[in-house]
């Protein structure tokens, strides 16, 4: 029976300010994909977030991004590889501190925005993210673009790499997610969304914005919790797999 894991990027909400529907959407997904307060989410939203995945029995996975909580962690930055590694460390250490204390453990690491965009081609940016992760818990899973840098520098470290694939987003021919404000690069349509997820779960490719048809491997499958559709997303995706014969499940479950 074919399975893919279903994950959410979520736990973004900072202070006063609330961003998506977590507690609704955490009864759909497998992985919860949980900020670590350097592009959103603080020490009270990741608790709750947290204990909330762990009561639902979702996996659970640090989702660190770069410090840039104006900009939501997806404007590019340049910093220096110790300057990636230890705010990587930092935020894979802050999450699993809360896991830990909620009778539950961390599970992966899963990069956020503009550092999962540049680190997806840029190997030493791969190589600074993997090492935190390694010097961390080398059992942790690592999610990373299907075909991307990210993850030939996490099998090359010895970690588990999951390949992920979006239901939202747009691809180029090089199986590169297509830029954000580009025609195309997001998809609102939930039709769409759900056969674009079933030709990467079922047949393993991917049809570009070009039209060509691009090979993907489907592990798991995201979708973004700060958009207001989420909660809808997630419903389709889950009654269209289960049509489809194909079950939900976290990685290594």
């Amino acid at each position: 029976m074919p399975r893919i894991d279903l994950n959410c990027d979520m736990g973004e909400s900072f202070g006063a300010w609330t961003m998506g529907n977590d507690e609704a959407v955490l009864a759909y997904v497998s992985s919860a994909n949980i900020a670590c307060g350097y592009h959103a989410g603080d020490p009270r939203t990741m608790r709750r977030t947290v204990s909330a995945a762990l009561a639902r029995g979702v996996a659970v996975g640090a989702h660190p991004g770069f410090p840039d909580l104006a900009g939501f962690g997806r404007r590019p930055m340049s910093l220096s590889h110790d300057d990636i590694y230890e705010a990587v460390l930092h935020q894979i250490g802050a999450l699993a501190g809360f896991a830990r204390a909620a009778g539950g453990r961390l599970r992966f690491v899963k990069p956020h925005g503009a550092l999962y965009n540049m680190a997806a081609r840029d190997r030493a940016l791969a190589d600074a993210i993997v090492a935190a992760v390694v010097d961390f818990d080398p059992a942790l899973a690592f999610y990373g673009l299907a075909g991307s840098l990210m993850l030939q520098a996490a099998e090359a470290a010895g970690l588990t790499a999951v390949s992920e694939v979006f239901a939202d987003r747009g691809y180029l021919d090089d199986g590169s997610l297509a830029p954000r404000g580009e025609a195309g690069a997001l998809i609102e349509d939930h039709a769409q969304s759900v056969a674009q997820v079933l030709s990467m779960v079922l047949d393993g490719k991917v049809r570009a914005l070009s039209g060509r048809e691009v090979p993907v491997r489907a592990d798991t499958l995201c979708i973004h919790g700060d958009k207001p559709d989420a909660l809808a997303l997630a419903r389709c995706l889950r009654d269209a797999l289960a049509k489809a014969g194909v079950s939900v499940a976290a990685v290594g479950v």
